[in-house]
């Protein structure tokens, strides 16, 4: 050991401080972005493994928990809380990538021995032409281009919201979606009819955008690390939002305060709002606008395939899930009743005629009370499952 010129030995440097342990959900959130997952499924993947922990008191690690454990909560989830087989299947995806790709437990051979939940098919909810007029003419102001343009274009509720400036092609009348769902680009027609309410639109944009400038806010999100490589493209007019947010928000991921795109849980509320107004009894959406404009198209004479790419679907047989709706009305079917020799049974059935059978019993018997049947078990408190469009479970 050499010594100074005091003769004193040299100290030693000291060693560097460990870095905290990184908690369970911050490194799930590193695995989901390092996969590229959308913001969607991060969300409904840490609220599954949240809730996961939670319902085992919170008391354990889930390195220290296995194939019971995960039993107990999605049987809860089925019996108790009765959520959908696509819930069921979102829970079981989100705890299966904790173990696997969190935990680094791929041997397990319990993994593979889960059940897993049957998927149910379900014909999709279309309006008619004169319902979706009653429901877009109900729409307020803010929200009715936003419905419009999902119509015309088949367009889903996000990819509508996330158009950009720069996707927008008036000299072709096409817009280009950019990153839809599988994070696949396709090309769908731009209605005729919203040429100039788009114009309007984007004039409405490109106040707010000049006013962002000139207060020195942070531009809008860019995918991937487009703003590092190219550092002026967030505050370029030609990313900039079609439909911007009225006021700045922060960025779930980053933390910045820039302007977003409208929220889809607006939307969402003013659609519910005007299907009530419209008195249409059916249980629409802003999705089922997609369904109805794809039904539309096949009913008019377009080709399936033509349909299949304006939708974006992967494989033609879920564009084939609106040849079954059109075949429910058009199959040309008699019903066997209508055969039947029942005269007056139109004015039975409407309470209208005085010889209604069984009405002398009913004047004579005391009339019964219905009972609600009593509930067969208690239900647990638990939040709300959130309505994620998870990549597990989200629709066609």
């Amino acid at each position: 050991m050499v010594s100074d010129a005091s003769g004193a030995p040299p100290s030693l440097p000291l060693p560097l401080p460990l870095p905290p342990p990184q908690r369970l959900l911050d490194q799930l959130r590193e695995q989901i972005r390092y996969r590229h997952y959308s913001l969607r499924t991060e969300e409904a993947y840490v609220h599954w493994v949240r809730a996961f922990v939670h319902f085992h008191g919170a008391a354990r690690h889930p390195r220290e928990m296995g194939r019971e454990e995960i039993e107990a909560f999605l049987t809860w989830l089925a019996a108790e809380r009765q959520v959908s087989p696509s819930t069921h299947k979102q829970a079981l995806s989100a705890l299966l990538f904790l173990y696997q790709q969190v935990l680094g437990q791929k041997d397990l051979p319990w993994l593979s021995e889960l059940g897993r939940p049957k998927r149910q098919v379900r014909l999709p909810v279309v309006l008619t032409q004169a319902e979706v007029s009653r429901v877009l003419g109900e729409m307020p102001p803010a929200s009715r281009l936003i419905a419009h343009l999902l119509y015309g274009t088949g367009m889903r509720l996000l990819e509508g919201l996330r158009l950009r400036v720069k996707d927008v092609d008036f000299a072709r009348r096409v817009i280009i979606v950019r990153d839809g769902k599988g994070g696949k680009d396709r090309v769908v027609m731009l209605p005729a009819s919203l040429e100039r309410p788009l114009r309007a639109q984007l004039a409405r944009a490109r106040d707010l955008h000049a006013a962002d400038r000139a207060s020195g806010l942070a531009g809008v999100a860019l995918p991937h690390a487009l703003a590092r490589k190219y550092p002026r493209a967030e505050l370029s007019w030609s990313w900039a939002w079609v439909f911007p947010q009225a006021m700045p928000s922060r960025d779930p991921r980053g933390g910045e305060i820039r302007r977003h795109h409208v929220q889809d849980q607006a939307v969402q509320r003013a659609f519910k709002q005007a299907v009530q107004r419209a008195r249409v009894s059916k249980p629409a959406t802003p999705h089922t606008l997609r369904h109805s404009f794809a039904t539309h198209l096949l009913q008019a004479g377009a080709d399936i395939r033509t349909v299949q790419e304006l939708l974006g679907h992967s494989d033609v047989s879920t564009t084939m899930i609106y040849t079954h709706v059109l075949r429910l009305g058009a199959s040309g079917v008699r019903s066997p009743l209508d055969d039947l020799p029942l005269p007056g049974i139109e004015a039975w059935l409407m309470g209208d005629d005085d010889d209604q059978p069984g009405q002398g019993s009913r004047a004579r018997g005391p009339a019964l009370r219905a009972r609600e049947p009593s509930p067969c078990y208690l239900r647990l408190a638990f939040r709300a499952t959130p309505s994620f469009t998870a990549a597990a479970a989200s629709a066609s």
